[in-house]
């Protein structure tokens, strides 16, 4: 269904005056959009943590779980403003289709005023943006009540401390998802630190995953070696390629007990 259908379908309900009703809670509201939740997908559904990030193996529907969480806000809490960040615009628009996807699965409850190819404005005045993660890109938003950063491990620091700040007001909510993508950037230090502790952090490898064959894992296991797999579908940080020696042994190497040869700013 093209936007132009979408826009007849939305001003059909306007006049007609009967929205559709939301349910209040996101694991209902997910079920009638024709999904059946797994347990980790139920308990980040029923979830009101302020800082969440899914470290999840390919396939395992956390795209999905975004694009309803994001769809839930929109349509249950008028004026909503929602972000969806990715690497690249094909990626945020791949995001985006998901939610676009549930929305006609549930018949437009909310009819939209506008539809775009990366963005929905609904009567309600919620909005629903993707947009390809740079820190130029997002810098004219402020106010977001949710930020969805997909592919996380690959999007620029830059747009991680550029994002940040659009939640002071708001109190709004911060979801980052990825596959890793190596020992580095804002997405592995924030799983990995210990003074995180404000994160809710979900770890899904293939294997918890119902609708991957174990007969299909091995066949990437062959296919790709044991560090892509390992990457991939077991939701492990590896040593990048290029790295000449170990994280692990660069992490060793460092001391506080050892004083600097120069003093800062010397």
């Amino acid at each position: 269904m093209n936007a132009a259908t979408l826009l007849k379908e939305a001003r059909r309900l306007r006049r007609s005056g009967n929205f559709g009703k939301v349910p209040e809670d996101p694991a209902d509201f997910a079920r009638g959009a024709g999904l059946d939740p797994d347990p980790w997908q139920l308990r980040l559904l029923r979830s009101s943590a302020p800082r969440v990030l899914l470290n999840c193996s390919r396939q395992s529907g956390k795209s999905t779980m975004a694009a309803i969480l994001a769809l839930h806000r929109a349509l249950s809490r008028p004026t909503s403003l929602i972000l969806i960040l990715a690497p690249a615009e094909r990626q945020a628009k791949e995001l985006f289709s998901k939610v676009a996807e549930s929305y006609r699965s549930l018949g437009h409850p909310i009819p939209a005023e506008s539809y775009r190819k990366l963005g929905v404005e609904l009567v309600n005045r919620s909005r629903i943006e993707a947009l390809p993660g740079t820190e130029k890109t997002v810098r004219g938003f402020s106010g977001a009540d949710l930020l969805v950063v997909d592919e996380a491990a690959r999007v620029d620091d830059g747009l991680y401390y550029a994002v940040r700040p659009m939640l002071a007001v708001s109190g709004g909510r911060l979801m980052m998802l990825s596959t890793p993508f190596g020992k580095r950037g804002v997405f592995y230090e924030e799983w990995t630190s210990e003074a995180g502790a404000g994160w809710e952090r979900y770890e899904v490898p293939a294997s918890q995953c119902p609708r991957i064959p174990a007969s299909f894992l091995e066949e990437e296991r062959l296919a790709l070696g044991p560090w892509w797999y390992a990457q991939e579908y077991e939701c492990r940080f590896m040593d990048v390629n290029d790295q000449i020696f170990p994280t692990e042994a660069v992490d060793r190497a460092m001391s506080v007990d050892v004083k600097p040869l120069f003093r800062s700013g010397a």
